[in-house]
Order: C-alpha cells, then structure tokens, then sequence
C-alpha cells in the first residue's frame, strides 16, 4: 500500500479540550423568521403577529429560538476548515439548550463556543465526539442561547 492510499490523518485526535471559536455575525432578518415559520410550521404570534406583539412585553415579533439555534450551527459550520467539515460524521446531540434573551429580526448574532470535552471512540463511525460549551451572541454582547453541542468526528 503506498503512502497515497493511507487514511488521512484523524480530525478528532488533533482537537483538544479549552480550544475556542467565535463565528463571524449573521443578521437575522424578516425572510429568516417567515421561511422559519413556513418549513417548521410553526407560525405562533410570538413570531408572526406583529400588532398582537407591539403590546407584548417584548414590544416586537421575535425569531423562532430554534432558528437561532439552526443559524449557529451554520455559523459553526461555516468558521470549520475544508478537514474539519470533510471529518464531520454526524451532529450528535444537544445538552442544556436554553433560551436566554429574545432575539428580533435585525439583530446580528455570532457564536462562541470551547471544545469541554473529547471522547475517543472504538465502535461504530467516526473516532470520536466532540462536545462544545456553545453561546450565541447579540451585537448587544448578549447572550441569547446556550447549550452543548457535540459532534461525531473521524
């Protein structure tokens, strides 16, 4: 077997625990929470009833949590190396989501987020799971969500 057939080298065995990423901003618009409410059928007033909500205590419609949620996995995806993206297995769970903070259409939101902890694998795909303390953060320095992410890598 010559060199060019070997397994590339593994993603998982080079991620170590305390590594951070913050995601480059996405603004959340008007289409983003009507496409949300259209594929999600979630269509509550919270979200699409914009005279009922001006007298809410939010004062405004505010973005589904899970769309916010759905932005920050592509946000992370999006801040991944070609290697990282091509060694991802699968999105294996999430832990503790909460929803902090409303979010309304026109706030830009990023992600931080620190690899808490590695854990190798012996069955199954993949080498290993990667689990992520994750925030999402307003251009207010809010935070709006958090969570634990973690991944299936190879």
């Amino acid at each position: 077997m010559s060199d060019d057939d070997a397994d590339p080298p593994s993603v998982f065995a080079g991620i170590e625990e305390g590594e951070t990423t913050v995601t480059q901003g996405r603004t959340i618009t008007e289409a983003d929470v009507t496409n949300f409410a259209g594929v999600s059928g979630d269509f509550n007033h919270l979200h699409t009833d914009a005279e009922r909500m001006d007298e809410s205590m939010f004062g405004e419609r505010i973005a589904h949590g899970m769309l916010v949620v759905s932005a920050a996995t592509g946000l992370l995806w999006q801040s991944r190396s070609p290697e990282e993206r091509e060694a991802l297995v699968a999105f294996y769970g999430i832990d503790d989501l909460r929803f902090r903070q409303p979010v309304y259409v026109g706030d830009t939101i990023h992600v931080e987020s620190e690899v808490v902890e590695t854990r190798p694998r012996d069955d199954g795909p993949g080498n290993g799971t990667v689990r992520a303390a994750v925030e999402v953060v307003t251009q207010r320095d809010q935070t709006v969500v958090s969570c634990e992410m973690t991944s299936l890598l190879r």
